[in-house]
């Protein structure tokens, strides 16, 4: 089994990388250990909430704006928003709320996750573009 140095050593330029690389072996070995399947897990949960949420709370190091990444890097996450601070400066800045916020509490996240998909629906453009354009417009940059 590939170690967590040797997942550390794929990691350059990635922030957090040691830790990183410790979460990603650890969650590796715990679903080989388990005999569990990641993609089935997902699918057999009634709603796309719910199978973020197992992964936030069961995957050591992953958050809920990692969770709806993975989701949406995975073809199922569309209609997740993923909240970086370029759109929550977005949100603040279309007067969506108030402030950025300097933590986002669960709560919090959904209440903002919210905003954005009544906003997504009201211009008629998918969750899953419109992230991906404010963090365009933001940076300049096309990552995935």
């Amino acid at each position: 089994m590939t170690s967590s140095l040797e997942i550390l050593a794929q990691l350059e330029g990635v922030r957090f990388k040691y830790k990183k690389s410790e979460f990603v072996w650890e969650t590796r070995l715990f679903f080989e250990t388990q005999h569990l399947n990641i993609k089935q897990i997902l699918t057999n949960f009634k709603t796309l909430h719910e199978a973020r949420r197992w992964l936030y709370t069961s995957i050591k190091g992953i958050g809920i704006k990692e969770a709806s990444h993975f989701l949406r890097n995975t073809g199922l996450g569309g209609e997740l928003a993923i909240l970086d601070r370029h759109v929550l400066r977005f949100l603040r800045d279309a007067q969506l709320i108030d402030s950025i916020p300097t933590t986002l509490t669960e709560s919090r996240y959904f209440e903002y996750e919210q905003k954005l998909m009544d906003f997504s629906r009201q211009i008629d453009i998918p969750m899953s573009h419109l992230d991906f354009v404010l963090f365009y417009r933001a940076t300049g940059k096309i990552l995935k």
